[in-house]
């Protein structure tokens, strides 16, 4: 904590029933604190936000509670946080494309040769990390949400799956698949798990204290419980919509009567593509929050994360790819790695525009949006990203989900907030741009 900080913990908020925050934070970051006591106070469980601006971590707050028994969330509580981890496996990525050891134009083949079957073979590892691969089609990969805890299960059935369209032919959201399909890529290039490489090639070197995909035992105790609200559970609800047959004749007609309905409105959702890519059967009763699942890597939505690791990674990132003399990558790669990529002709999944980088995508805020910045937002409100232009880097994890796959306004607020302080600070104003609904 520098002499310029102030420290947060005697400041509980403007009455007796206003959650208590706990850390500290630079003054011209207090905008951050109110949004953060003002979220927990409003929607209930617990979360923290940690800040770098310019090298200097300027926001370190936690509050509320860890679990359904009432503790309080502590500075070492660590949270579920969904797919804000394909955010980490994108970056360990780019470590062994800066080394040479992965090309980006390159086909995934090259490095796993048993997936070229089923017709992979021209899919290369930029339509993996672009989303343009055609393989998010979980559901008719497996035939039980549990059976993304088995690795070399789930490599098997990638394997033999033929993709649903060809190669960059649909930009579709690879909600579940896509931390196998990189997973995979870079244990057969490093010859180490993936969980060992995030500790080597990223909390290790960075001194993270809490970055885990695929947790250890005597780390599961520091595990925030996910605590779902009433009415947020739109992921565990999609199998279980009465009458539905996965892509049968009377679900198929009434999804694309539906989707029809959004186009003429301007937004153009593929229904059954959602349902393809995020409820695989057994999603409903498959838990993430679980020890068992934390146990497991998933690395397109299981990390177990602090705040403050989040943040100092993406404060790398903000920094031309180097923090405290540790450098990720060269500025060369973080230029590849974060180029907006050129949209595929057709939508699915996502309805929205992303601004896809090779594995990470656009930022938007409640302020507007910071063109250079990129990272990763999570399922039930967590995210975090990284704006070279501004030497920014911002960090959320929280545990009582919103039940959205497309994220919620939680880190949105958090991040307005920051720019509005950074912008303060004398950093350049985020602006509105408008983001077409349609494909190009």
């Amino acid at each position: 904590m520098t002499l310029s900080s102030t420290v947060f913990r005697a400041m509980s908020g403007s009455s007796s029933d206003s959650v208590a925050i706990d850390g500290y934070l630079q003054p011209d970051f207090r905008s951050v604190a109110n949004s953060l006591r003002r979220q927990i106070d409003d929607l209930g469980g617990g979360a923290a936000v940690c800040v770098y601006h310019r090298g200097e971590c300027v926001v370190d707050l936690w509050g509320g509670e860890r679990n359904r028994a009432g503790d309080a969330w502590l500075r070492d509580t660590m949270a579920p946080s969904f797919s804000t981890t394909k955010g980490v496996a994108s970056t360990l990525i780019h470590v062994f494309a800066d080394r040479g050891l992965i090309d980006y134009d390159a086909p995934v083949a090259k490095y796993w040769p048993e997936f070229a079957q089923a017709g992979k073979s021209g899919i290369t590892v930029r339509h993996v990390l672009a989303h343009q691969s055609g393989l998010y089609h979980i559901r008719q990969m497996i035939d039980h949400a549990d059976r993304m805890l088995d690795w070399d299960y789930m490599v098997s059935a990638i394997e033999r799956t033929k993709p649903i369209h060809a190669p960059g032919a649909r930009t579709g959201y690879h909600g579940l698949t896509y931390g196998f399909l990189v997973g995979e890529i870079l244990q057969r290039v490093s010859g180490e798990s993936f969980p060992d490489l995030v500790e080597k090639e990223l909390a290790g070197p960075l001194k993270l204290d809490g970055m885990y995909v695929g947790a250890p035992d005597d780390q599961l105790h520091r595990a925030a419980e996910l605590m779902w609200p009433e009415g947020g559970e739109f992921l565990r609800r999609i199998p279980n919509v009465p009458g539905m047959r996965w892509l049968g004749q009377t679900a198929g007609s009434v999804m694309g009567t539906f989707s029809k309905g959004l186009e003429s409105i301007g937004l153009d959702m593929d229904l059954p593509s959602i349902v393809q890519a995020l409820a695989p059967r057994g999603i409903s009763s498959f838990d993430f929050g679980s020890h068992d699942t934390l146990r497991q890597p998933i690395p397109a939505g299981n990390g177990l994360f602090t705040a403050r690791s989040l943040a100092r990674m993406y404060a790398a990132l903000a920094d031309r790819g180097e923090l405290d003399g540790v450098r990720l990558f060269s500025r060369r790669t973080l230029g590849l790695a974060t180029e907006i990529q050129h949209e595929a002709p057709g939508r699915a999944v996502l309805p929205f525009d992303m601004r896809w980088r090779l594995g990470y995508h656009g930022i938007a805020t409640t302020e507007g949006f910071a063109p250079q910045a990129f990272g990763h937002f999570g399922f039930g409100g967590s995210g975090a990203w990284a704006d070279p232009s501004r030497r920014l880097a911002v960090a959320m994890i929280v545990n009582c989900g919103m039940g959205t796959p497309f994220g919620d306004m939680r880190v949105a607020r958090i991040s307005g907030s920051v720019l509005r302080s950074a912008h303060e600070r004398g950093d350049p104003a985020p602006h509105w741009i408008q983001l077409p609904l349609r494909p190009r």
